[in-house]
């Protein structure tokens, strides 16, 4: 596959009910900084490398598909947030009323819990196991960028930790 420019941010787009509910969920609760907003159709924010783009259902991305299907949000499919102390966030989250699909589970990975934004998309926490899957060590992200201690920290910059 042939790039056309070079790309700093991987992106990942969600469909939400509400661009705006959105937008104030994963900046106040998961580090995020609004990059661009053109609410009630679609938003997008970052966090270190990561572009969220949030699609409305005024957004191009929830027109009908040829064969009629229309899509929405929610699923299984998920982007995971890598943090040092998933048993603090967790903490602070509940006490924010954040809605979690589970309790923290542990496998030889590391530790994960699944918590819901307001259009129902999931997000996972993960806390890596020293050294991480990748040969990281604990608190790296697999571009090497230093991850956030804890979620409530936002990145220093726009495209930035």
């Amino acid at each position: 596959m042939t790039t056309t420019a070079p790309t700093e941010l991987a992106r990942v787009r969600y469909l939400v009910d509400d661009v705006r509910a959105a937008v104030d969920f994963y900046t106040t609760h998961l580090g995020f900084t609004v990059d661009f907003d053109a609410a009630p159709a679609f938003a997008a924010v970052v966090r270190g490398p990561l572009q969220l783009l949030l699609a409305g259902p005024k957004s191009s991305a929830a027109r009908p598909m040829p064969d009629g299907a229309v899509p929405s949000p929610g699923g299984w499919n998920r982007l995971q947030l890598v943090v040092d102390d998933i048993a603090a966030d967790v903490g602070r989250l509940r006490a924010a009323g954040v809605d979690f699909r589970n309790d923290i589970i542990s496998g030889p990975g590391g530790q994960q819990v699944l918590l819901r934004d307001p259009a129902g998309n999931f997000v996972e926490l993960f806390q890596p196991a020293a050294p991480t899957l990748r040969g990281h060590s604990q608190g790296a992200t697999a571009a090497g960028a230093a991850s956030t201690p804890s979620l409530n920290n936002g990145p220093s910059s726009p495209h930035g930790q």
